[in-house]
């Protein structure tokens, strides 16, 4: 089977150049890894203790980055090697302080996977969440080289567990230990003879708590929500808007709405511009007064979605209805109760909300309606909600101390 990998992996690269004619972001894929074992032998110095992190995306790496920052603060001596696969991560973050090396990670391959980890050479290698790439891995293992995951999740539907994918086992089977962020993934795990698993739970946690930590006061959104909390949808798709923007135009008068894309492009501004009724206001380039007066803020731009469900009273997160749901710990961090689409099945912390009953999944623009309204008309309910969305964050900090204690035995 392992053939049929690795025809995938060639069968993916000429799809990424055909699509790259017209995609930027294939493009930017193929540009980044150019001649990238150069690059690599070019920068790295030799003798260097280096630990190197893969994330997938900007996701994974924001999942990482606590234990990545608590690494450097206790062990400055080791140097930080950090690889992307996607440019929404690379292009983001090429810049991140904390690491001394950044690049994207080649291609899988047998031959690339050895080129790179005997130029590299490091220490300790740590991937994020759901990074099996076979060959990476099995060479990493052959080498005798410490590899770890954290913050996994696995289900039964993954390809290991299917008869067809049991050779994919061994994959798994090369990391030293396994960070899980659940117990089925857990009970998963050992069911399948590991015994090298640890219940840490989900550093994103971590994270979110740092970033609402440090989140700036936003003067515009203060002006904007006067003595009251705005209804946030937040890394919406045109799916999204399509379900909130219907109600936003029928609400009742007085409340106040943002609105934040999650593509800041001309065409997805205009899109959603054209569809509300009520006055709005871009976040870039409102005054004062215009913002006192709008009824609906669109946030144009990147970096600040966080800021902004400070003033939130509740959040429709995004995603649901196309890839999978976005972050619905940002907004659970600044106690706003959170309703989203149907296709969060990925996501740990959406079932634990649900359960709690400080999340609402919603199929359609009618349940969407019902589930805002009954928040609105009903503050007990809302802040009951809130106070559990915010305690659920604070109660499941610290798997990345976890971690870090368990790999260097502080």
């Amino acid at each position: 089977m392992r053939w049929i990998y690795n025809l995938g992996i060639f069968g993916y690269y000429l799809l990424v150049r055909i699509v790259s004619v017209r995609n930027e972001k294939a493009r930017k894929w193929l540009e980044g890894r150019k001649d990238i074992f150069k690059r690599l032998s070019d920068t790295i110095i030799p003798g260097d203790q280096i630990l190197w992190f893969h994330a997938s995306s900007l996701g994974e790496f924001e999942q990482g980055r606590p234990v990545i920052e608590a690494i450097r603060k206790l062990w400055p001596e080791y140097k930080i090697l950090l690889t992307f696969f996607s440019p929404s991560g690379y292009e983001l973050r090429k810049n991140y302080p904390y690491a001394d090396y950044i690049f994207y990670l080649p291609l899988d391959t047998k031959r690339n996977a050895s080129r790179f980890i005997k130029i590299v050479r490091p220490k300790k290698v740590f991937f994020i969440k759901y990074e099996f790439w076979y060959n990476f891995l099995t060479q990493l293992k052959e080498e005798n080289i410490p590899t770890y995951i954290f913050s996994a999740l696995f289900r039964p539907s993954q390809v290991f567990f299917k008869p067809w994918g049991k050779w994919y086992l061994k994959a798994i089977a090369s990391y030293e230990h396994i960070f899980v962020q659940n117990q089925e993934s857990y009970d998963l795990l050992h069911k399948y003879g590991f015994r090298n698993v640890s219940l840490s739970g989900d550093t994103r946690l971590d994270r979110v708590g740092q970033i609402a930590d440090a989140a700036p006061r936003l003067e515009k959104l203060e002006f904007f929500c006067g003595d009251q909390r705005a209804i946030i949808a937040g890394s919406t798709w045109k799916e999204d808007e399509d379900l909130f923007i219907p109600y936003v135009n029928k609400s009742p008068n007085g409340l106040k709405f943002v609105i934040a894309p999650h593509e800041v492009t001309p065409q997805t501004l205009e899109r959603i511009s054209n569809s509300v009724g009520k006055s709005y206001v871009f976040y870039s380039t409102a005054s004062q007064d215009d913002l006192v007066n709008a009824d609906v803020l669109i946030a144009d731009g990147y970096g600040y979605l966080n800021s902004i469900y400070r003033y939130g009273m509740l959040a429709y997160v995004g995603g649901g209805f196309n890839s999978g749901i976005h972050s619905i710990l940002e907004p659970a961090v600044f106690g706003l109760p959170v309703i989203f689409g149907p296709d969060y099945h990925k996501f740990q912390e959406a079932f634990d909300m649900l359960d709690l009953g400080a999340a609402t999944c919603i199929n359609d623009g009618a349940e969407l309606e019902s589930e805002i309204e009954t928040f609105r008309l009903n503050p007990e309910k809302l802040l009951n909600a809130s106070h559990i969305a915010r305690g659920y964050v604070d109660k499941n900090r610290g798997a990345s101390n976890e971690i870090v204690k368990y790999l260097f035995h502080t």
